[in-house]
């Protein structure tokens, strides 16, 4: 037995046209929110995205999309996603090992509870936020579970860098197309 993580053909396609290198964290999150846009377009997940960069050059590594309910994998978050994506083209659990550069995680929207846990996990270096989850939670109804009061402390005593709100409003047009459009909202309990 086993379960497969996939990313569509078109993020394939889309990755290897990336530039060689992204150099504003601005340009870095256009980029995603544009992956998260077309991930709703294409009817091939959620509306969320996620890439991870170089965090000095903007040499993008990869940039992945939620895929919870076409892999019917409740775990298959855009951050997560991306993530395993980049530990398998690097070939290491940890993208923050010694001769390694630091890495960047960059994310349309806040980490849910469950992505929150696994950004230490991963050796990230930074992570660039988009929508807020409050945004999140008030735009599309997605429950983002018990996050941290102090999320942001606690990535910091980690060694995590954190940049908030790039691009907010971009990024909520792509959460109000996506409630607009009645698509699912998975959230793992549907009863009030």
């Amino acid at each position: 037995m086993h379960a497969i993580i996939d990313l569509p053909q078109w993020v394939i396609d889309e990755n290897e046209k990336l530039p060689k290198f992204i150099e504003s964290i601005e340009e870095r999150m256009e980029l995603v929110i544009e992956f998260s846009r077309k991930n709703i377009r294409y009817q091939t997940g959620g509306p969320f995205a996620a890439g991870v960069f170089e965090k000095s050059t903007g040499r993008p590594l990869v940039i992945g999309v939620n895929r919870v309910i076409p892999l019917n994998v409740s775990s298959a978050h855009a951050e997560i996603v991306t993530l395993t994506m980049a530990q398998k083209i690097l070939g290491t659990f940890d993208l923050g090992q010694d001769g390694m550069p630091d890495y960047q995680l960059v994310i349309s929207a806040q980490p849910c509870a469950m992505c929150y846990g696994a950004i230490p996990w991963s050796g990230i270096r930074s992570v660039v936020i988009g929508a807020s989850g409050k945004q999140v939670e008030s735009l599309t109804g997605f429950d983002e579970g018990p996050v941290h009061p102090q999320w942001q402390s606690e990535y910091r005593r980690r060694g995590i860098e954190v940049i908030e709100n790039k691009r907010s409003a971009d990024a909520c047009e792509v959460l109000k197309t996506f409630a607009a459009s009645g698509a699912k909202i998975y959230n793992g309990r549907q009863r009030p």
